[in-house]
């Protein structure tokens, strides 16, 4: 028996989903890489491992296509989320996963498992959080420099780490020129996630993202938080946004408490199973 996998969608960002509870596969750097390349492998933007039971928790790792591991993904957590339920893991509408980056609340809000709400929690603009060098502060709207480009970012966790440019014109090209070296700049000891953010109206924003581990990104759930969540602080929208992206929208709530709500759909791709070719091929 081969390695079964399985393949979704959220918005175009595309997860391959590998269950170690049926598969017997070692992932390592070059593994992962290799399955994710979309010319020799099976082409995704990450691999979303799980489940694993730990404590009778239900316990998620996720690798971004470059090998190394995500603390948190939305639309990684929504696609999970469906896999569970349509493989029997879970029976209720509302349950609980644990990733790196913490505890998710999960919402399935229709029948065919489509449509996902997910409770990402609260958002943290401290630099020592995120992480972000310097001095201890919140690091709100703060001078950055990129290709001689003078901008301001507001950088947040939200599980993950995020850096939100605000901008008047934004667009793919923008994000993958000056993206690259956000992610990798020297203030940002782990890299960053980076959303280029232009504010529609106060409950409407468009966002281009630059993945940290992946490149540009169609969609990004955490991403679609994080820049709502950035916006929201900075007193240019209101409590529901939908985020625009050029895969399509999400729709973000900020709580009372402080949580933050995040709904999207999710498509089925296809289930697969890996050649023996390719397997032996594997390090």
């Amino acid at each position: 028996m081969g390695v079964k996998f399985y393949k979704y969608s959220a918005l175009g960002n595309d997860y391959i989903v590998i269950d170690p509870l049926i598969n017997q596969i070692i992932l390592n750097v070059e593994n992962i890489k290799r399955i994710c390349d979309r010319n020799f492998g099976i082409g995704s933007d990450g691999i979303l491992y799980g489940p694993e039971l730990i404590d009778e928790e239900i316990h998620l790792r996720i690798f971004n296509p470059d090998g190394n591991e995500a603390e948190k993904s939305g639309n990684g957590l929504r696609i999970f989320a469906r896999y569970l339920k349509e493989h029997g893991y879970v029976e209720s509408i509302e349950f609980d996963i644990i990733t790196k980056g913490g505890k998710a609340h999960i919402f399935v809000l229709d029948g065919e498992n489509s449509r996902i709400k997910v409770d990402m929690g609260t958002a943290s603009f401290l630099s020592s959080d995120i992480p972000v060098k310097g001095t201890k502060r919140e690091v709100i709207r703060e001078r950055i420099v990129v290709h001689g480009q003078e901008m301001q970012c507001t950088c947040l966790t939200i599980g993950n780490p995020h850096c939100v440019v605000e901008m008047t014109e934004i667009s793919n090209e923008l994000a993958k020129e000056l993206g690259p070296s956000l992610e990798n700049n020297e203030l940002f000891p782990t890299k960053i996630n980076v959303q280029f953010i232009k504010v529609i109206d106060r409950n409407n924003i468009h966002i281009e993202i630059w993945e940290r581990g992946a490149g540009y990104t169609l969609a990004s759930g955490s991403s679609s938080c994080a820049a709502a969540s950035a916006a929201f602080r900075l007193g240019l929208v209101n409590k529901s946004i939908k985020v625009h992206m050029p895969g399509g929208v999400i729709e973000v709530e900020i709580s009372e408490n402080g949580h933050v709500l995040m709904t999207g759909s999710v498509d089925s791709v296809y289930e697969g199973e890996l050649s023996s070719h390719f397997e032996k091929s594997l390090v």
